[in-house]
């Protein structure tokens, strides 16, 4: 695990900083949203900080996991498949994450076992402590360096849990080896509302805190998740038995508008001066201009939009976490308020009557996917939005579905597939990538991370889109590809490609097929990229913003 190459020299003094962040009591408290709201408001200071994610599963990456049990896969620019965690901090942060981001228990133990058959441990006995509690630590400072100011550590799964006691034991390892002037520990804790005794109880918290006191470390902020606002005697209790000071007791009481409110809640506490005080940072104005104008823009919607996304995870809340970010980040963009109508692609094969549950929309998404299960009732989705001019974004098997549709109703292939979904298909439109044809093993083998993509057509909506460029980046996470075959077929029906990778300068026609858009539509696009994942709330994507802008315009011109 070796540390990255140093950027560029930080004003601070002293060693790198670092936080670490923990939960307790229950999972799914929003320790992803507290780191990043952290980072933000240390960005904001002027600070260089980077972000990291250990998850205690032995997965070696969530890659091959089902997105209804896990949530979705979120990729980096470099290729690595990554808990939905770290887009929370991509969005909050606005810069890229890379594989020093995100270690697993799996990652962990294969480099430790890894070492031990090369005889790197010279025959010893290979052990939990110290061996996998200082892989931990060497994960901890990979970006330590001059170049960076503070790196936040999260801590997934619950203080207490079997598989999390190396993790935090590393912790308490690292706090004793760098000392606590430049390391701080912030506990994120439940403090439920009991209704039908009208009452909030610290004494799951208190338990919480007391597991870490156990393992030996003391939490220097106790950041409480609640319902309910905190009084003062609340506060005075959870710092007596929790041992934190009374001002490090941060009330995460949930928000009313969107999670992005979140920083400035800390804002309101103080925790940014705090933390830069317990870390030995000077202290600096944090600058929430671009913040706040993003939250103005929430709070003031000029109209209300009302999106279908239509997809075969909807029933897991977190499955297309990126997409829906996406898209809210474009309704921020576009000063109007987005609702997002989730609807299960199975269902759509088994209830006919599409145009009900879609007529009310003024915009689709078709998401990305695998398998054959719903794959039918996304091409009904589609479908109606080419034929009824409902702006239309399909992202990754949503561009795939598109050209298959486009196949069986318009060039009249009425069998046309994806190999994915029939290997025997006499038109196959969409088939496996060359490269992924000798390929066995599952995890981390597709086509993964950011590939440059040529925009050949000027003056196409995508080039639109994208504000004039002629080549941009976009990542990716797929083993299928539009089949090139068809490419004459397609053009003289009216599809254009509009978005090109070429992978070998010596074979021109040897192209990949990465954005798609109909000429005569208001807004057909499907990309075979994933640029959910490039999307942030100050930021929004172009392709999204487009998407958004069309639906817009279109509900307009309905109501004159």
């Amino acid at each position: 695990m070796a540390k990255q190459a140093a950027r560029k020299r930080s004003n601070r003094t002293g060693p790198t900083r670092h936080i670490f962040v923990t939960g307790g009591v229950v999972s799914s408290l929003g320790k992803g949203v507290a780191a990043a709201s952290i980072g933000r408001l240390l960005v904001n200071m002027g600070y260089q900080v980077r972000i990291q994610k250990f998850d205690p599963y032995l997965n070696v990456d969530p890659g091959t996991m089902n997105p209804s049990q896990h949530g979705e896969v979120f990729v980096t620019d470099d290729g690595v498949e990554t808990d939905l965690d770290l887009g929370h901090y991509e969005r909050f942060l606005n810069q890229p994450l890379n594989r020093h981001s995100t270690y697993t228990a799996g990652q962990i133990y294969q480099s430790v076992l890894q070492k031990e058959r090369a005889g790197k441990f010279n025959g010893g006995t290979v052990q939990v402590i110290p061996h996998i509690t200082n892989e931990i630590k060497e994960a901890a400072r990979v970006f330590d360096g001059e170049d960076v100011d503070v790196v936040i550590t999260e801590l997934g799964g619950t203080v207490g849990d079997i598989e999390s006691l190396p993790f935090v034991e590393a912790v308490r390892q690292f706090m004793h080896e760098h000392g606590r002037k430049y390391v701080s520990l912030c506990h994120l804790a439940y403090i439920p509302y009991i209704k039908a005794a009208g009452e909030i109880k610290t004494k799951p918290a208190q338990h919480s805190v007391q597991k870490l006191r156990e393992i030996g470390l003391m939490p220097d902020f106790l950041f409480c998740r609640t319902e309910q606002s905190l009084n003062k005697e609340v506060k005075d209790k959870l710092a007596l038995f929790c041992n934190v000071d009374r001002d490090n007791i941060i009330e995460m009481a949930d928000v009313p508008l969107s999670i992005y409110e979140v920083p400035n809640i800390l804002i309101k506490q103080n925790v940014h001066t705090l933390l830069a005080e317990q870390l030995n940072l000077s202290n600096s104005d944090c600058d929430m201009h671009d913040w706040d104008l993003m939250l103005r823009h929430i709070r003031n919607p000029k109209d209300t939009l009302n999106i279908a996304m239509v997809g075969k995870y909807v029933s897991t809340q977190d499955a297309y976490k990126s997409v829906n970010e996406a898209i809210y980040h474009a309704g921020f963009a576009n000063l109007v308020k987005v609702n997002i109508t989730t609807i299960e692609s199975t269902d759509l094969e088994k209830d006919k009557s599409i145009q009900r549950k879609l007529k009310n929309v003024d915009a689709i998404i078709v998401p990305g996917g695998f398998g054959n299960r719903g794959f039918e009732g996304k091409l009904q989705t589609i479908r109606y939005a080419r034929e009824r001019g409902i702006p239309y974004l399909g992202l990754c098997l949503g561009m795939q579905a598109a050209c298959v549709e486009f196949a069986r109703n318009v060039l009249g292939l009425k069998q046309a597939n994806s190999t994915e979904m029939d290997p025997q298909t006499p038109d196959p439109v969409i088939d496996l990538m060359e490269s992924q044809k000798e390929i066995t093993n599952l995890g981390g083998t597709m086509r993964l991370g950011a590939y440059p993509c040529q925009l050949p057509i000027k003056g196409s909506r995508t080039t639109k889109c994208y504000g004039g460029a002629d080549q941009i980046d976009e990542r990716h996470r797929h083993r299928y590809e539009f089949n090139n075959a068809y490419r004459k077929q397609f053009e003289e029906a009216g599809m254009r490609f509009t978005g090109l990778y070429y992978p070998d300068s010596h074979q021109p026609d040897n192209w990949l097929v990465e954005i798609v858009e109909l000429k005569e539509h208001p807004f057909f696009i499907a990309t075979q990229a994933h640029p959910e994942f490039k999307s942030s709330p100050v930021n929004a994507h172009p392709l999204f913003k487009g998407l958004i802008a069309a639906a817009y315009k279109r509900k307009r011109e309905l109501a004159e």
